[in-house]
């Protein structure tokens, strides 16, 4: 469970406490000073430099950049690094490494979870993430770098606020940009929610309709083996809310099974003694959409969707049948069924065809199978042949079939919400809750 930021904010966030006004001695505030990051790179899947950010005074020289790229993939992937000179914290999204450095001991959590609360910021401010995005919008990532980490100490990482604070992109402000020449989207007034005692919602928004709505994302993750048994099964999922309510509501949300949950990780605006003493979330809600919380679910018995491959070779040819059908009914339809897997390498051609749905093979020897619904008059069979390469008599390395799929209205894990109710109920509100689940990390080996 992971609760390690506020969002610090008002003038007081620069200024320094006194020894006797704020009852902290310099000993303390200098071992405070010295857990800090130093720097922040944003590197391309290329190992390029598209963005540094050095955030004391200190200065972190871009060869350290270089020294991380060249080290083993098996060791790049670590999340915490420690260096001839520096300690490393690091994480990947869609292809984009985000790379912190410091020369002090500080607790690695922190550095972790911020860069995780960057990451998100960026994806919802330029709608996604990937290489041409941050390039394009250079001014903006660096902007909000500034007001989120002050000399080196996490600050404001709310994005309710900061879209208060930075105007997020569009084409009407790149053209004010160009005919102005000012390229700055920086707000000259502080954010109404920086005068508050909750910072992440604003001080008092104001809606004709009224309106809460809670979505269950959920992801199943499972291992099937050869012998087509269970291996690992487990759903990770979120809370995910939207919420546009006038004034300043308190809201409690309850489930009829919260005993399932484990490692609960929650928004900062969640109270913790009423979930840790009777398992309700009780909170005052940012404005907009948010996560509320995250869960994990383990050790589940059952998946929604059975694969059973064969693969079957001699004389250079290898024969292929691969079923797919429903295991155990969920109660709803089951949708976008995908089923995907790496052809080897020595593989030289592939003649393969469905009795349901559409199989594509791509440049990459990559053979996707899209089944979408499973019918009800036959079940989908994937069969054919796959050609060796001239002097190999068998297939020696089997493939990890992944597994793709989609369920609207339920939740795989069986966690039901019970209720959500409002201390002071405004008037027209609209209450709606719903449920998907789908497919994570779902393989089945040979």
């Amino acid at each position: 469970m992971n609760r390690l930021f506020v969002c610090f904010h008002g003038n007081g966030r620069r200024k320094q406490a006194s020894n006797q006004g704020e009852g902290i001695t310099r000993q303390s505030c200098d071992s405070i000073r010295r857990e800090m990051l130093q720097c922040i790179f944003l590197l391309s899947d290329s190992g390029e430099v598209m963005l540094e950010k050095q955030l004391t005074g200190h200065r972190v020289d871009r060869s350290i950049c270089a020294w991380f790229w060249d080290q083993p993939d098996s060791f790049k992937s670590l999340p915490v690094i420690a260096s001839p000179t520096h300690y490393l914290f690091q994480i990947v999204r869609d292809g984009i490494t985000f790379l912190a450095c410091t020369q002090v001991e500080m607790p690695p959590l922190m550095a972790i979870e911020f860069l995780c609360r960057v990451a998100d910021v960026l994806s919802d401010y330029l709608g996604g993430l990937n290489e041409d995005l941050v390039k394009d919008n250079f001014i903006i990532v660096y902007e909000l770098l500034d007001e989120m980490i002050d000399n080196g100490f996490p600050l404001t990482t709310e994005p309710n606020i900061l879209r208060e604070m930075i105007a997020p992109p569009n084409l009407v402000s790149k053209m004010l940009s160009v005919v102005t020449g000012n390229a700055s989207n920086v707000s000259d007034t502080l954010p109404s929610g920086a005068g508050s005692c909750v910072p992440w919602r604003p001080t008092d928004p104001k809606y004709s309709s009224n309106e809460v709505y809670v979505d269950l994302v959920e992801e199943m993750d499972a291992i099937v083996n050869r012998d087509g048994e269970l291996v690992k099964c487990e759903v990770y999922g979120e809370v995910q809310m939207s919420s546009q309510l006038t004034g300043f509501p308190d809201l409690t949300l309850s489930f009829a099974n919260p005993s399932v949950l484990e490692d609960m990780r929650f928004h900062p605006c969640v109270r913790f003694r009423p979930w840790e003493s009777h398992q309700v979330l009780s909170f005052v809600p940012p404005d907009g959409q948010f996560k509320l919380m995250s869960y994990r679910v383990k050790k589940l018995k059952n998946t929604p969707l059975y694969v059973k491959p064969q693969i079957t070779s001699d004389s250079g040819t290898c024969r292929v049948s691969v079923l797919v059908g429903i295991r155990s009914d969920p109660g709803k339809t089951i949708e976008s069924i995908t089923l995907s897997f790496q052809l080897p390498h020595c593989v030289s051609s592939a003649d393969l065809s469905s009795n349901h749905g559409t199989v594509t093979i791509l440049s990459n020897k990559i053979c996707t199978w899209t089944i979408g619904r499973i019918p009800s008059d036959k079940t989908p069979c994937l069969s054919g042949t796959l050609a060796l390469e001239t002097g190999l008599e068998r297939l020696h390395v089997y493939p990890t079939f992944k597994v793709g799929f989609k369920i609207m209205g339920i939740a795989l894990s069986g966690l039901r919400i019970e209720k959500l109710d409002l201390k002071t109920i405004p008037p027209r509100l609209y209450k709606g809750f719903r449920a998907q689940t789908r497919a994570g990390e779902f393989d089945v080996r040979l």
